[in-house]
């Protein structure tokens, strides 16, 4: 038997702590959430992609009364981003829930389908996209690639 051990590298700052290009996105992930359609699970969650030509491209979690046609945050914004830039890469992407962490609690995290399809974009473009998620006491988890969350993604190269 043989035991496979991963780490992942996390930076944990105040938002005030970034340098304002970061605070930008953060606080546009931040504001996105209000435009969150979550009227099942009261869970609003706002997401923020930098994109390589300058264009910040916002996205909120979208409820469906039948949970499978749900779309989260992420997964708006980047495929919202890939239609209306075809050509650009996502620098940068920032997430902020509503979820109130208690204690020394961590924020949420994106979910398995979302890691995956920015995994993807990562693979797409050949470069790595800076992860920010955003705690309600503006704590900031950063992360230099999903892959630090994700180590055993499922890749192009799989299908084959």
């Amino acid at each position: 038997m043989a035991i496979v051990k991963f780490e992942s590298e996390l930076e944990v700052l105040h938002i005030n702590d970034l340098d304002l290009e970061d605070q930008v996105i953060c606080k546009a992930a931040t504001k996105a959430m209000k435009n969150a359609y979550a009227i099942y699970s009261n869970f609003q969650v706002g997401s923020a992609l930098l994109l390589d030509n300058g264009e910040i491209v916002t996205g909120s979690n979208q409820e469906n009364a039948v949970y499978p046609l749900t779309l989260c945050a992420e997964r708006v914004a980047i495929f919202a981003a890939s239609h209306q830039y075809p050509n650009a890469s996502i620098l940068k992407l920032a997430v902020a829930t509503s979820h109130e962490e208690k204690g020394e609690e961590i924020p949420v995290f994106p979910c398995g389908s979302c890691r995956q399809v920015i995994n993807e974009q990562e693979d797409r473009r050949s470069n790595s996209i800076e992860v920010f998620i955003v705690g309600s006491d503006e704590k900031v988890y950063k992360m230099a690639s999903i892959k630090a969350i994700l180590p055993f993604a499922f890749k192009k190269s799989d299908l084959k």
